[in-house]
């Protein structure tokens, strides 16, 4: 495995309502984070990311999010982490249904937007998703730095930690979890991330640039919701890909 790795959070439309080009944006990652129905996604979508996913040779991961549709999984809500547990639990088995049926192994799980960062905030909640990687015996995705690898260590759940390039950071190195998506241009996106893996420095919203948090392996992320995704992650894809031939 490289030493730097790229994922996209996918298979977010409902229905007849796509978002983003999936085909476009798969074409450059090496892990798909596929929605689980709470916050996009049903069970066509998850079908057809799977098989899509599968065509490809890319590793898949479950994406469960709150039960929030309306805000798109970006609104927190108030969980035991019993509930938290059984909230992953569910999607997670959802998608682990159209996997089997592909023939495919599930990789990874990382949750989706708020419920990232509760568990990334709360070692309670975050220790209850674990429990659901172990029964699934799959590796977890998220911030390095937070209670996401504190969790992970603790229960033996292989971690990858993440950089996102399409989305910002306070000062204080917390990622700002938003409705919508911040404007990048593809020449922003290269410089970021090119100076996250080179650097291993942060851009933050008031343009100071602090340390990354230790990580071995960096797993690259852009959202299919962002606008231009796809020119935003063969941008991502051309400096993962050089920083790992140099490297």
């Amino acid at each position: 495995m490289p030493n730097h790795i790229f994922g996209a959070d996918m298979g977010e439309g409902y229905g007849i309502w796509k978002l983003g080009d999936e085909e476009g944006l798969i074409a450059h990652v090496d892990l798909a984070h596929i929605a689980c129905g709470f916050h996009g996604a049903d069970f066509m979508i998850m079908d057809e990311m799977t098989e899509l996913a599968k065509s490809k040779n890319i590793r898949i991961g479950a994406h469960p999010s709150l039960p929030d549709r309306q805000g798109f999984g970006r609104r927190e809500m108030a969980m035991t982490p019993e509930e938290f547990k059984n909230c992953m639990l569910y999607q997670v088995g959802a998608l682990s249904g159209f996997l089997k049926l592909h023939g495919v192994e599930m990789h990874h799980i990382k949750p989706h937007g708020s419920a990232y960062g509760m568990c990334a905030r709360d070692p309670a909640l975050a220790k209850a998703v674990m429990e659901v990687c172990k029964l699934y015996n799959v590796a977890f995705v998220g911030m390095a730095g937070t209670e996401h690898d504190k969790a992970a260590k603790a229960a033996g759940v292989p971690f990858i930690g993440e950089y996102y390039a399409d989305r910002d950071y306070t000062p204080e190195g917390k990622l700002v979890i938003g409705r919508h998506a911040p404007p990048r241009t593809v020449e922003q996106v290269r410089e970021i991330t090119t100076r996250a893996l080179t650097q291993r420095k942060i851009t933050t919203t008031n343009g100071s640039l602090i340390p990354l948090p230790e990580m071995d392996q960096v797993c690259v992320c852009v959202h299919s919701d962002t606008p231009g995704a796809v020119d935003l992650a063969i941008a991502v894809r051309d400096v993962v890909n050089e920083v790992n031939k140099s490297g």
